[in-house]
Formats: structure tokens, C-alpha cells, sequence
């Protein structure tokens, strides 16, 4: 199957960029966290679920990607290897946080809990109270359905359906195969359809 002409001038464009970081280029570097910094805040903050860890965890992952980028070897999408950091890191840190015990629902940040909120856009909604009070509705169950979710399994869930990311290069993310990620996202999906009840 062809690669589409736009998404190769991409692949192209990036592959390029890789290696003129690698070569030293600051401008490349700046240019590929450019790229990525929204999604890999976003996958840090989903997992975590407190903004400040999340920041922590984004400047983490990039210092080890300008740390360990001559290392890449283009064996796998550049996004795939970035993401496997940045999701072993927050894996990380969630095992160091139940070690030590933290009661870190007060983190919580509830006004950005429902990226699936926040992704449909009301129109008037202050105006219809009664949908007001849906949307509200639906946020917080969204909210407690993540919550819901094992770290691998919210891990999972956000690489699918806001990254777009396929199986098999979550599988490649996660260090584990295509069918053991289905598997994952299958589990995720059917604790967020109980969890949201009448609301599917």
C-alpha cells in the first residue's frame, strides 16, 4: 500500500530532522519537542492526573530523548520510541506514588479531567441550563470511569482514541505485542461503558 505523498514529505521531513539533532542541530531538537510537547504533556497529564507531575514528567522525557536521541536507530516510528519513554516514566512514577502511599485524589485537577468534554464544543450551553447540567454530568462520570482504569489500561485507552495511535504501535509503546494491547483496550473500553452507564 502507498504511503499518501503529504504523510512521506512528513515521515521524510522528520527522519531529517532526527538526524540533524543527532548531529548536534539545537534548531532540529526544538523543532521535534515542538512536534510532540502537546501530546506527550497530554499523555503525562491522562495518566497522572496532576498538572505539576505531568510538567515534571514532560521535562523528564524530552532531557532523555536529547539525552539518548543518537541512540535512535529508526527501527521503529520516531513517536513510538517517544512515547515508550514518556509512558515509563509516568509507569514509573505511579509505582513510586503507591509505594509511598499518597492519597493523590486532593491532586486532582477536575477542571481538566474530560478531554472528551473539552474535545465537543457547546453551543449556548450557558444559555440551556439543562444541557449545562448534562455536560456537567457527563464530565464527572468520565472523570470517575478513567479513574476506573488501571495506569496501563488509561495508558492504553489514551494512546487509541486521543492519539490515534494503531495496536500495533501501542503494543511496540508499551514493550508488548499487538494482541496483548487489543486485549488491554478491550478491558478499558468495557470499564468505561459500565462506568458511563446510561450515558452510552
Amino acid at each position: 500500500m502507498a504511503v499518501p505523498l503529504a504523510r512521506a514529505a512528513t515521515t521524510l521531513n522528520e527522519a531529517d530532522l532526527i538526524r540533524r539533532a543527532q548531529k548536534g542541530d539545537g534548531d532540529a531538537f526544538a523543532s521535534l519537542v515542538e512536534a510532540y510537547d502537546n501530546n506527550v504533556l497530554r499523555i503525562a497529564y491522562n495518566l497522572l492526573r496532576n498538572e505539576e507531575e505531568a510538567r515534571d514528567i514532560y521535562q523528564e522525557a524530552f532531557l532523555r530523548v536529547f539525552k539518548n536521541l543518537d541512540n535512535f536507530r529508526f527501527d521503529c516510528a520516531f513517536h513510538t520510541w517517544l512515547y515508550r519513554i514518556v509512558t515509563n516514566l509516568c509507569l514509573d512514577h505511579l509505582r513510586r506514588r503507591k509505594v509511598r502511599k499518597e492519597d493523590y485524589s486532593a491532586q486532582r485537577i477536575d477542571s481538566a479531567t474530560t478531554n472528551a468534554v473539552e474535545r465537543v464544543e457547546e453551543h449556548r450551553a450557558s444559555s440551556d441550563p439543562q444541557r449545562h447540567l448534562i455536560s456537567k454530568q457527563l464530565g464527572e462520570r468520565i472523570r470517575q470511569a478513567l479513574e476506573s482504569l488501571s495506569p496501563r489500561e488509561r495508558m492504553v485507552f489514551e494512546l487509541r482514541h486521543y492519539q490515534g495511535m494503531r495496536l500495533r504501535g501501542i503494543g511496540e509503546t508499551l514493550g508488548t505485542t499487538e494482541e496483548a494491547a487489543k486485549n488491554c483496550l478491550f478491558r478499558a473500553t468495557q470499564k468505561m461503558r459500565a462506568a458511563l452507564g446510561d450515558f452510552v
